[in-house]
């Protein structure tokens, strides 16, 4: 079976970088499964899972936005910022997902909203890893 490289990279450094049977991301105009050979393309990404197929096993890593950017054997994401299961603090991010649904309950402008909402799906994102 052929493979392609996924590189998810933040600011800080590199989270993940394999070569991988399939990518499944969730970009702005919904999910999208990236196979070997793939039309290239880049898409802004929403905060959620990206899922790596590697042989029958998924290996799911947090990444909060950015940018896919799809080349014929290769994915590599321009993540904010990105963890794999293994580093998140689920009592962290428990403590998170509260305070950002307590903003949401009280908001008092727009963009406090949209801020507890991104926050959540952060949280969201983390805890489902």
């Amino acid at each position: 079976m052929s493979t392609l490289l996924l590189e998810i990279v933040t600011p800080e450094r590199t989270v993940y970088a394999k070569d991988v049977n399939m990518v499944i991301l969730r970009g702005v105009e919904g999910e999208m499964g990236i196979l070997p050979n793939h039309v290239p393309l880049v898409t802004p990404l929403k905060i959620a899972a990206v899922v790596a197929k590697i042989g029958g096993k998924e290996e799911r890593i947090a990444v909060s936005g950015g940018f896919a950017e799809v080349r014929h054997e290769k994915v590599v994401i321009l993540a904010e910022s990105a963890e794999l299961p293994g580093e998140i603090d689920v009592d962290r991010a428990q403590l998170a997902k509260k305070r950002a649904e307590d903003r949401l309950r009280g908001r008092k402008d727009d963009a406090d909203f949209r801020r507890a909402e991104m926050a959540l799906q952060r949280a969201i994102t983390r805890i489902s890893l």
